[in-house]
């Protein structure tokens, strides 16, 4: 899989498709952490994510790692000319993420619309490898398309995810047919949905993801307090035994 074909044109494809709704839905939740020390990206694409993240956090280590030399390319132009304070923090590598093995550990995951490009059976492995590299605690953000559940909605998201996939088979080399959801595999792993975000007619979602630490018998009723739940996060950061697996289930 690579999106060097792509890299040129995705920035105003992804405009006349969708305007300036993947961006937003790649920075939904970027100012609400908790500052992160070091950060993975996997599938930056052009940079723009990473140029909000830095400036949100301008002292942060980031990972980039794409497969692809042209996106890497225009990531790294994006950061030079928007943020060069920020550029010796970055270190961009070319890598398909199916052979590419940790050798760091991060405080933060984000993989935003990039899940959607693999197999059940690639997925499982990415977000395996992926969890293996996350500290106690780690965040994980993931913004990607769903297919919601009224019909006329349904509808919508289907047709587009059929033309998308079949453009992307074609243009970049994706193995993916068709969605798959990649909660069951976090589950797996510990990680628990903190906080969603749904627009553009529900088809595409932001979530961030949370990798707790302790097992716990009593979750929901003890942090609710004026109609508002305690961020996960802040309850993960207070624990220090091993993770154990949630399931959250919210409608999509």
């Amino acid at each position: 899989m690579s999106f060097d074909l792509v890299a040129p044109h995705y920035r105003w494809l992804e405009t006349i498709a969708f305007g300036n709704a993947l961006q937003r839905a790649r920075t939904c939740w970027i100012d609400t952490i908790a500052r992160p020390k070091r950060t993975l990206i996997l599938g930056e694409g052009d940079g723009r994510f990473l140029c909000e993240l830095v400036r949100a956090y301008p002292k942060i280590d980031v990972d980039c790692i794409d497969a692809s030399q042209a996106m890497l390319q225009l990531a790294r132009a994006r950061l030079r000319r928007m943020h060069p304070e920020s550029f010796s923090r970055v270190h961009f590598i070319r890598e398909d993420i199916l052979q590419w093995s940790p050798q760091r550990s991060y405080d933060l995951l984000v993989t935003h619309f990039i899940l959607d490009c693999f197999s059940g059976r690639e997925l499982q492995a990415i977000i395996a490898k992926l969890a293996s590299a996350a500290e106690p605690g780690a965040v994980w953000l993931i913004a990607d398309f769903t297919i919601p559940r009224k019909r006329f909605a349904r509808a919508h998201a289907r047709l587009w995810l059929r033309m998308m996939y079949a453009f992307f088979r074609a243009a970049a080399g994706i193995a993916a047919k068709e969605l798959v959801d990649p909660a069951p595999y976090l589950d797996g792993h510990g990680f628990i949905r903190d906080s969603e975000n749904l627009s553009r007619a529900r088809m595409l979602r932001s979530d961030v993801y949370v990798q707790l630490r302790r097992n716990h018998d009593a979750l929901s009723a003890n942090f609710v307090s004026a109609g508002r739940r305690k961020s996960w996060y802040t309850l993960a950061q207070s624990w220090d035994c091993p993770p154990r697996s949630f399931t959250e289930e919210t409608p999509a």
